[in-house]
């Protein structure tokens, strides 16, 4: 009788935690933006160029170029927005960046940096003038 009632409560204890949650209905959006300034005035990078660069190759649920709704990518003179739902890493448009600067061959130049945040910001490189001068 014991082992009854156990078993009884222990099930029906299961077929509680078991039943499935609903999900609020508003999605989390993230708004990610990667400042090109300094090198487009430069005219060292097209951000129409770097752009279409992100859109073929973020990944959306392991296909690149296929960003549904879930990611758009905007431009704004020389700023890039990326607005996306939720599982979407910051880390991972650094990573497309870095990308596209080695592809690019500006790797030596420009480094990507965090300004807040949202936001990554392209600079340049410090290059100390403290070179020796021949005699």
């Amino acid at each position: 009788c014991c082992v009854a009632n156990k078993l009884l409560s222990r099930n029906s204890i299961l077929n509680m935690s078991t039943k499935p949650v609903k999900k609020s209905g508003k999605k989390s959006v993230s708004k990610f933006t990667i400042d090109c300034s300094a090198p487009v005035e430069d005219k060292v990078l097209d951000p129409a160029s770097f752009e279409k660069f992100l859109h073929d190759r973020i990944k959306v649920n392991g296909k690149a170029g296929e960003l549904g709704g879930k990611v758009t990518i905007s431009r704004d003179k020389t700023k890039i927005v990326v607005n996306a739902e939720a599982p979407f890493s910051k880390r991972y448009l650094k990573y497309l960046t870095k990308k596209y600067l080695k592809k690019q061959q500006l790797r030596d130049f420009l480094h990507v940096i965090a300004s807040s945040k949202g936001a990554y910001e392209l600079r340049y490189f410090k290059v100390s003038g403290g070179e020796a001068e021949e005699s």
